[in-house]
Protein backbone atom coordinates (compact mmCIF):
# COMPACT_ATOMS: atom_id res chain seq x y z
CA UNK A 1 0.00 0.00 0.00
CA UNK A 2 1.35 3.49 -1.21
CA UNK A 3 0.79 6.45 1.49
CA UNK A 4 0.35 9.39 0.14
CA UNK A 5 2.44 12.25 1.73
CA UNK A 6 1.03 15.08 3.65
CA UNK A 7 1.68 18.87 2.68
CA UNK A 8 2.28 20.36 6.15
CA UNK A 9 3.48 24.27 6.90
CA UNK A 10 6.01 24.48 9.50
CA UNK A 11 7.13 27.82 11.77
CA UNK A 12 10.33 28.57 12.65
CA UNK A 13 11.93 31.44 15.14
CA UNK A 14 11.20 34.94 13.89
CA UNK A 15 7.92 33.95 11.87
CA UNK A 16 9.51 32.20 9.40
CA UNK A 17 7.54 29.52 7.61
CA UNK A 18 8.06 26.25 5.30
CA UNK A 19 6.10 23.50 3.89
CA UNK A 20 7.35 20.07 3.87
CA UNK A 21 5.75 16.15 3.48
CA UNK A 22 4.98 14.24 6.22
CA UNK A 23 5.43 10.46 5.00
CA UNK A 24 3.19 9.16 7.72
CA UNK A 25 -0.10 7.82 8.44
CA UNK A 26 -1.74 10.53 9.80
CA UNK A 27 -0.63 14.31 9.76
CA UNK A 28 0.61 15.40 12.70
CA UNK A 29 -1.45 17.94 14.82
CA UNK A 30 -0.52 22.22 14.78
CA UNK A 31 1.88 23.48 17.19
CA UNK A 32 3.04 19.80 17.57
CA UNK A 33 7.60 20.05 17.59
CA UNK A 34 8.62 18.33 14.71
CA UNK A 35 12.32 18.03 13.27
CA UNK A 36 13.03 18.61 9.99
CA UNK A 37 15.42 18.21 6.41
CA UNK A 38 17.22 21.66 5.77
CA UNK A 39 20.55 22.43 3.88
CA UNK A 40 23.05 20.20 5.47
CA UNK A 41 21.53 19.35 8.40
CA UNK A 42 18.22 19.38 10.73
CA UNK A 43 16.34 21.96 12.27
CA UNK A 44 13.49 22.15 15.32
CA UNK A 45 9.87 23.44 14.12
CA UNK A 46 6.52 23.33 14.62
CA UNK A 47 3.37 22.36 12.82
CA UNK A 48 1.54 25.54 11.41
CA UNK A 49 -1.04 23.96 9.20
CA UNK A 50 -2.32 20.73 7.52
CA UNK A 51 -4.46 19.59 5.08
CA UNK A 52 -6.85 21.78 2.87
CA UNK A 53 -5.09 25.22 4.70
CA UNK A 54 -1.86 23.67 3.94
CA UNK A 55 -2.40 23.58 0.11
CA UNK A 56 -4.31 26.91 -0.10
CA UNK A 57 -1.62 28.61 1.66
CA UNK A 58 1.05 26.46 0.03
CA UNK A 59 -0.34 28.33 -3.21
CA UNK A 60 -1.09 31.82 -1.90
CA UNK A 61 1.57 32.67 0.70
CA UNK A 62 5.08 34.61 -0.63
CA UNK A 63 7.24 31.80 0.53
CA UNK A 64 4.57 29.16 -1.16
CA UNK A 65 5.86 26.59 -3.40
CA UNK A 66 2.70 27.33 -5.59
CA UNK A 67 1.58 24.08 -7.50
CA UNK A 68 4.24 21.91 -7.00
CA UNK A 69 5.39 19.50 -4.21
CA UNK A 70 8.16 20.32 -1.77
CA UNK A 71 10.81 19.03 -2.01
CA UNK A 72 11.86 18.62 1.39
CA UNK A 73 10.77 16.45 3.97
CA UNK A 74 9.68 15.97 8.00
CA UNK A 75 11.89 13.44 9.80
CA UNK A 76 10.15 12.30 12.65
CA UNK A 77 8.65 13.88 15.46
CA UNK A 78 10.51 16.12 17.94
CA UNK A 79 11.12 14.83 21.80
CA UNK A 80 11.21 16.33 24.86
CA UNK A 81 15.37 16.10 24.58
CA UNK A 82 14.80 17.56 21.23
CA UNK A 83 12.75 20.52 22.60
CA UNK A 84 14.75 21.07 25.58
CA UNK A 85 17.96 22.22 23.43
CA UNK A 86 15.53 24.16 21.36
CA UNK A 87 14.48 25.96 24.03
CA UNK A 88 18.25 26.40 24.94
CA UNK A 89 19.01 29.20 21.10
CA UNK A 90 17.17 31.71 22.11
CA UNK A 91 20.65 32.52 24.40
CA UNK A 92 22.86 31.09 22.29
CA UNK A 93 21.28 33.58 19.33
CA UNK A 94 21.92 36.98 21.13
CA UNK A 95 24.82 36.15 22.27
CA UNK A 96 25.70 35.46 18.35
CA UNK A 97 24.05 38.77 17.71
CA UNK A 98 26.11 40.56 19.64
CA UNK A 99 29.22 39.04 18.80
CA UNK A 100 28.35 39.93 15.55
CA UNK A 101 27.40 43.50 15.82
CA UNK A 102 31.12 44.16 17.30
CA UNK A 103 32.33 42.28 14.52
CA UNK A 104 30.60 44.98 12.13
CA UNK A 105 31.86 47.80 14.21
CA UNK A 106 35.38 46.78 13.97
CA UNK A 107 35.18 45.97 10.27
CA UNK A 108 33.90 49.94 9.93
CA UNK A 109 30.69 48.78 7.69
CA UNK A 110 27.40 50.67 7.70
CA UNK A 111 24.79 47.98 8.64
CA UNK A 112 22.82 47.05 11.49
CA UNK A 113 22.24 43.27 12.79
CA UNK A 114 18.72 42.57 13.49
CA UNK A 115 18.86 38.92 14.49
CA UNK A 116 20.68 35.94 14.59
CA UNK A 117 19.55 32.57 14.24
CA UNK A 118 21.31 29.24 14.81
CA UNK A 119 19.73 25.51 13.51
CA UNK A 120 18.91 23.30 15.64
CA UNK A 121 21.73 21.04 15.43
CA UNK A 122 24.41 23.86 15.05
CA UNK A 123 25.75 23.55 11.54
CA UNK A 124 24.56 26.88 10.80
CA UNK A 125 24.25 30.32 11.93
CA UNK A 126 21.99 32.78 10.06
CA UNK A 127 22.68 36.50 10.38
CA UNK A 128 19.61 38.99 9.53
CA UNK A 129 21.12 42.45 8.89
CA UNK A 130 19.29 45.96 7.36
CA UNK A 131 21.56 48.48 5.09
CA UNK A 132 20.48 51.68 3.52
CA UNK A 133 23.34 50.64 0.28
CA UNK A 134 24.85 47.57 -0.80
CA UNK A 135 27.48 46.17 1.83
CA UNK A 136 30.64 44.42 0.95
CA UNK A 137 30.80 41.54 3.57
CA UNK A 138 33.16 39.13 2.30
CA UNK A 139 35.88 39.70 4.95
CA UNK A 140 33.71 40.26 7.51
CA UNK A 141 32.03 36.34 7.00
CA UNK A 142 35.69 34.96 6.81
CA UNK A 143 36.39 36.68 10.32
CA UNK A 144 33.03 34.99 11.82
CA UNK A 145 33.54 31.83 10.21
CA UNK A 146 37.12 31.47 11.95
CA UNK A 147 34.93 32.61 15.61
CA UNK A 148 32.13 30.42 15.57
CA UNK A 149 33.13 27.80 13.99
CA UNK A 150 30.50 27.07 11.55
CA UNK A 151 28.96 27.58 8.36
CA UNK A 152 27.65 31.87 8.03
CA UNK A 153 24.86 32.93 6.30
CA UNK A 154 24.28 36.83 6.35
CA UNK A 155 20.20 37.96 4.37
CA UNK A 156 19.80 41.42 3.88
CA UNK A 157 16.48 42.22 4.82
CA UNK A 158 13.93 45.45 4.97
CA UNK A 159 12.88 47.87 8.02
CA UNK A 160 8.93 45.81 7.50
CA UNK A 161 11.10 42.34 7.80
CA UNK A 162 12.91 43.20 10.78
CA UNK A 163 9.56 44.20 12.25
CA UNK A 164 8.21 41.13 11.22
CA UNK A 165 10.97 39.27 13.00
CA UNK A 166 11.44 41.00 15.93
CA UNK A 167 7.63 41.79 16.74
CA UNK A 168 6.24 44.34 19.37
CA UNK A 169 3.32 46.20 20.28
CA UNK A 170 1.57 48.77 18.15
CA UNK A 171 0.26 52.38 19.16
CA UNK A 172 -3.18 50.17 19.22
CA UNK A 173 -1.95 48.32 22.16
CA UNK A 174 -1.76 45.16 20.02
CA UNK A 175 1.18 43.22 18.30
CA UNK A 176 2.40 44.53 15.19
CA UNK A 177 -0.26 42.18 12.32
CA UNK A 178 2.87 41.59 10.13
CA UNK A 179 4.62 39.13 13.37
CA UNK A 180 0.74 37.65 14.60
CA UNK A 181 -1.64 36.92 11.37
CA UNK A 182 -0.77 39.07 8.36
CA UNK A 183 0.32 36.37 5.79
CA UNK A 184 2.01 38.76 3.06
CA UNK A 185 3.93 42.51 3.44
CA UNK A 186 1.96 44.27 0.55
CA UNK A 187 3.41 47.81 -0.61
CA UNK A 188 1.34 50.89 1.55
CA UNK A 189 1.94 54.19 -0.60
CA UNK A 190 0.48 57.62 0.34
CA UNK A 191 -2.00 57.59 -2.28
CA UNK A 192 -3.95 55.30 0.14
CA UNK A 193 -3.78 57.70 2.84
CA UNK A 194 -4.65 60.05 0.80
CA UNK A 195 -7.83 58.51 -0.32
CA UNK A 196 -9.17 58.11 3.01
CA UNK A 197 -8.67 61.37 3.82
CA UNK A 198 -5.76 60.78 6.78
CA UNK A 199 -3.41 63.46 7.78
CA UNK A 200 0.10 63.42 5.01
CA UNK A 201 1.88 63.75 8.62
CA UNK A 202 4.79 60.67 8.74
CA UNK A 203 4.64 60.49 12.34
CA UNK A 204 1.12 59.49 12.42
CA UNK A 205 0.89 57.29 9.71
CA UNK A 206 4.02 55.46 10.01
CA UNK A 207 4.59 52.13 11.99
CA UNK A 208 7.31 51.26 14.47
CA UNK A 209 9.51 50.34 11.45
CA UNK A 210 9.25 53.52 10.06
CA UNK A 211 7.26 52.93 6.96
CA UNK A 212 3.44 53.90 6.31
CA UNK A 213 1.55 51.04 8.56
CA UNK A 214 0.31 47.94 6.95
CA UNK A 215 -3.38 48.80 8.66
CA UNK A 216 -3.43 51.18 5.38
CA UNK A 217 -4.85 49.23 3.43
CA UNK A 218 -7.65 47.33 5.66
CA UNK A 219 -10.49 49.65 4.60
CA UNK A 220 -8.48 51.44 1.27
CA UNK A 221 -10.84 49.18 -0.65
CA UNK A 222 -14.07 49.88 1.02
CA UNK A 223 -12.98 53.65 0.76
CA UNK A 224 -13.16 53.46 -2.79
CA UNK A 225 -16.10 51.55 -3.51
CA UNK A 226 -18.03 54.14 -1.44
CA UNK A 227 -16.66 57.42 -3.06
CA UNK A 228 -18.12 55.94 -6.18
CA UNK A 229 -21.42 56.83 -4.66
CA UNK A 230 -21.02 60.51 -4.21
CA UNK A 231 -20.24 63.33 -6.47
CA UNK A 232 -16.46 64.50 -6.49
CA UNK A 233 -15.23 67.02 -4.44
CA UNK A 234 -14.64 70.79 -6.06
CA UNK A 235 -17.67 70.10 -8.91
CA UNK A 236 -20.80 72.67 -9.41
CA UNK A 237 -24.24 71.01 -9.06
CA UNK A 238 -27.36 72.62 -10.06
CA UNK A 239 -29.63 71.89 -7.66
CA UNK A 240 -33.09 73.61 -5.99
CA UNK A 241 -31.28 76.38 -4.52
CA UNK A 242 -29.22 76.75 -7.66
CA UNK A 243 -25.65 76.28 -8.34
CA UNK A 244 -23.64 74.70 -5.58
CA UNK A 245 -20.28 73.58 -4.93
CA UNK A 246 -19.28 70.17 -2.88
CA UNK A 247 -17.04 70.29 -0.23
CA UNK A 248 -17.22 67.48 2.05
CA UNK A 249 -18.64 63.55 1.38
CA UNK A 250 -18.92 62.06 4.61
CA UNK A 251 -19.67 58.18 3.74
CA UNK A 252 -20.41 57.07 6.97
CA UNK A 253 -23.21 58.83 7.53
CA UNK A 254 -24.18 59.32 3.87
CA UNK A 255 -24.16 62.83 3.51
CA UNK A 256 -22.87 65.48 1.48
CA UNK A 257 -21.38 69.76 2.44
CA UNK A 258 -22.65 72.03 -0.18
CA UNK A 259 -21.81 75.61 -0.38
CA UNK A 260 -23.79 78.15 -2.36
CA UNK A 261 -22.71 81.35 -4.08
CA UNK A 262 -23.05 83.62 -1.51
CA UNK A 263 -20.75 81.11 0.59
CA UNK A 264 -23.23 79.87 3.07
CA UNK A 265 -23.06 75.70 3.54
CA UNK A 266 -25.56 72.99 4.05
CA UNK A 267 -25.34 69.68 4.59
CA UNK A 268 -27.73 67.55 2.51
CA UNK A 269 -28.48 63.33 2.75
CA UNK A 270 -26.92 61.47 -0.38
CA UNK A 271 -30.65 60.42 -1.03
CA UNK A 272 -32.07 63.66 -0.98
CA UNK A 273 -29.40 65.28 -3.44
CA UNK A 274 -29.71 62.78 -5.57
CA UNK A 275 -33.53 63.38 -5.47
CA UNK A 276 -33.07 67.40 -6.07
CA UNK A 277 -30.82 66.58 -9.24
CA UNK A 278 -33.39 64.24 -10.78
CA UNK A 279 -35.87 66.82 -10.52
CA UNK A 280 -34.25 69.62 -11.47
CA UNK A 281 -33.48 67.59 -14.71
CA UNK A 282 -36.21 66.57 -15.23
CA UNK A 283 -37.77 70.41 -15.21
CA UNK A 284 -35.14 71.25 -17.77
CA UNK A 285 -36.31 68.61 -20.42
CA UNK A 286 -39.95 70.13 -19.89
CA UNK A 287 -38.98 73.12 -20.36
CA UNK A 288 -36.83 72.34 -23.61
CA UNK A 289 -39.82 70.50 -24.96
CA UNK A 290 -42.23 73.54 -24.41
CA UNK A 291 -39.85 76.08 -26.15
CA UNK A 292 -41.42 77.58 -29.85
CA UNK A 293 -39.30 76.31 -32.65
CA UNK A 294 -39.36 79.30 -35.20
CA UNK A 295 -39.82 78.38 -38.47
CA UNK A 296 -38.46 80.57 -41.87
CA UNK A 297 -40.76 83.42 -43.75
CA UNK A 298 -42.45 81.54 -46.80
CA UNK A 299 -40.24 84.75 -49.19
CA UNK A 300 -36.84 84.28 -47.58
CA UNK A 301 -34.11 82.34 -48.98
CA UNK A 302 -33.27 79.28 -46.85
CA UNK A 303 -29.51 79.06 -46.28
CA UNK A 304 -28.99 75.39 -47.48
CA UNK A 305 -30.99 76.75 -50.95
CA UNK A 306 -28.49 75.81 -54.20
CA UNK A 307 -27.20 79.45 -56.08
CA UNK A 308 -29.14 77.66 -58.84
CA UNK A 309 -32.28 77.59 -57.26
CA UNK A 310 -32.08 81.46 -55.77
CA UNK A 311 -31.23 83.02 -59.20
CA UNK A 312 -34.47 81.18 -60.17
CA UNK A 313 -36.01 83.38 -57.69
CA UNK A 314 -35.05 86.70 -58.81
CA UNK A 315 -35.66 86.23 -62.35
CA UNK A 316 -38.34 88.37 -63.69
CA UNK A 317 -41.24 86.60 -65.40
CA UNK A 318 -41.92 87.64 -69.21
CA UNK A 319 -43.40 90.90 -69.64
CA UNK A 320 -42.21 92.01 -66.02
CA UNK A 321 -39.68 94.37 -65.20
CA UNK A 322 -36.71 93.43 -63.37
CA UNK A 323 -36.86 94.49 -59.85
CA UNK A 324 -33.68 97.09 -59.07
CA UNK A 325 -32.11 93.69 -56.74
CA UNK A 326 -32.19 92.02 -59.97
CA UNK A 327 -30.29 94.58 -61.46
CA UNK A 328 -28.30 95.76 -59.05
CA UNK A 329 -26.36 92.36 -58.98
CA UNK A 330 -23.52 92.11 -60.44
CA UNK A 331 -21.95 89.34 -62.25
CA UNK A 332 -19.17 87.17 -60.86
CA UNK A 333 -15.96 87.96 -62.33
CA UNK A 334 -12.43 85.85 -61.95
CA UNK A 335 -9.59 87.73 -61.04
CA UNK A 336 -6.27 86.70 -62.63
CA UNK A 337 -3.02 86.37 -61.03
CA UNK A 338 -2.62 90.36 -61.74
CA UNK A 339 -5.79 91.24 -60.27
CA UNK A 340 -8.62 92.38 -62.56
CA UNK A 341 -7.24 92.80 -66.07
CA UNK A 342 -8.60 89.43 -67.71
CA UNK A 343 -11.92 90.35 -67.10
CA UNK A 344 -12.67 94.15 -68.27
CA UNK A 345 -15.43 95.57 -69.81
CA UNK A 346 -16.20 95.06 -73.61
CA UNK A 347 -13.29 92.39 -73.80
CA UNK A 348 -10.80 95.02 -75.08
CA UNK A 349 -7.31 94.30 -74.42
CA UNK A 350 -4.35 96.68 -73.73
CA UNK A 351 -2.68 97.64 -76.65
CA UNK A 352 1.00 96.52 -76.09
CA UNK A 353 3.84 99.42 -75.35
CA UNK A 354 5.82 100.90 -78.08
CA UNK A 355 9.50 101.09 -77.28
CA UNK A 356 11.03 104.09 -76.92
CA UNK A 357 12.40 106.54 -79.67
CA UNK A 358 9.65 105.61 -82.34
Amino acid sequence: MILTPHLVEIAFKGKRKEFFLWDGEEAPRVESPVIVEVDRGEDFGRVHAIGERAATRCGGCAHGCGTAAPERHVLRAATPEDERRALELPAEDESARRKASERVKAHSLVMKVSDAEWQWDRKKLTLYFTAEKRVDFRALVRDLASAFRTRIELKQIGVRDEAKRLSGIGRCGREYCSASWLPELRPVNLQVAKDQHLSLNPSQISGACGRLMCCLRYEHEYYVQSRKRFPKEGRILVTSIGEEKVIANDIFGDRVTLRGPEGDTRVVPLAELKQELEQRALVVEEHEEEAPVAEPAGDAVLEDETPARASRMITPLPGETPSAEATDRRPHRRRGRRGGRRGRPGGETPPPSRPEGE
